[in-house]
């Protein structure tokens, strides 16, 4: 894409927590900084990805069926050290091109999810590749759009309702006769994440608060008492999910259900708590 097409998303996207309009608009898209092969300097390049159970995502250098790989991808092998930006949090990444039967296997997965993928391959004698990017671990999270501490969670709030709404979009427009493979990768990896942020504060948060606090006792209690009903209900989704002949519209109002206790957790956590870590 042109350089100067390529900046105006790059600007939405860090405006926005990453929300996009245009045709990236319900897109999964992450901001994805190489260094240039030849010059060294950080190139930053929006692209889609695919959520491969939590510990990676996957980036495809389809380049539109283009002849040749694209830039950034030529600088992520000269240097595999890349960083990532998801729209909330910002981290360093190792990169590692996939070869052979994984390569094959997680591009059948993302034909599945969307076609246009194989329309890109048709398009071009070259084995379009496919890149996992692994974070290094490096501390506290980075969330550079945070003004605050409430802010950060806030956005970490609204990531998780996006990455929702993604998947119940996705089981929505699926239809009948099983769930395709990347779905299930999908829905069981936002599952994760949100088991992981639950889990954080729960260790971190949490007691920082009720030891300062101590007069928010009820609402904590309140807060961990919703963590384990949330927990025994992503717990059953993903057992349905794990069945690769389930049929999305039975697992439609379990993602529902989900999402109601979800939202209503949120928003008391969001009203309880954030004044007082802004304060």
């Amino acid at each position: 894409m042109p350089n100067d097409f390529n900046q105006t998303v790059i600007d939405e996207f860090r405006a926005n927590a990453g929300r996009v309009g245009g045709i990236f608009e319900g897109a999964r898209l992450l901001l994805l900084t190489t260094t240039g092969a030849r010059s060294g300097a950080p190139r930053t390049t929006p692209v889609g990805y695919l959520p491969d159970g939590g510990e990676r995502v996957l980036v495809i250098a389809s380049a539109g069926g283009a002849p040749r790989h694209p830039a950034w991808y030529h600088n992520l092998v000269a240097e595999p050290r890349v960083t990532v930006e998801s729209g909330v949090f910002t981290y360093e990444a190792e990169a590692v091109v996939l070869r052979g039967e994984e390569r094959d296997r997680a591009f059948a997965r993302a034909v599945e999810s969307d076609p246009g993928w194989a329309e890109y391959q048709a398009k071009t004698t070259r084995v379009i590749p496919v890149v996992a990017l692994r974070e290094i671990p490096a501390g506290p999270p980075d969330i550079p759009a945070a003004k605050s501490v409430g802010d950060a969670v806030r956005l970490i709030h609204d990531g998780i309702r996006r990455e929702f709404a993604l998947v119940r979009e996705e089981l929505a427009v699926s239809g009948p006769g099983g769930l395709a493979a990347q779905l299930r990768v999908n829905c069981l990896t936002v599952c994760q994440g949100l088991r992981h942020h639950h889990e954080g504060e729960d260790a971190m948060m949490f007691p920082m608060l009720g030891k300062r606090r101590p007069e928010l006792a009820p609402v904590l209690d309140r807060l961990r008492d919703e963590h384990l009903a949330i927990a025994a209900l992503t717990a059953r989704l993903s057992t349905l999910v794990d069945d690769a002949d389930a049929d999305p519209r039975t697992i439609l109002p379990e993602v529902d259900r989900l999402l109601a206790e979800l939202e209503s957790h949120l928003a008391y956590e969001e009203e309880q708590l954030i004044p007082l870590l802004d304060g």
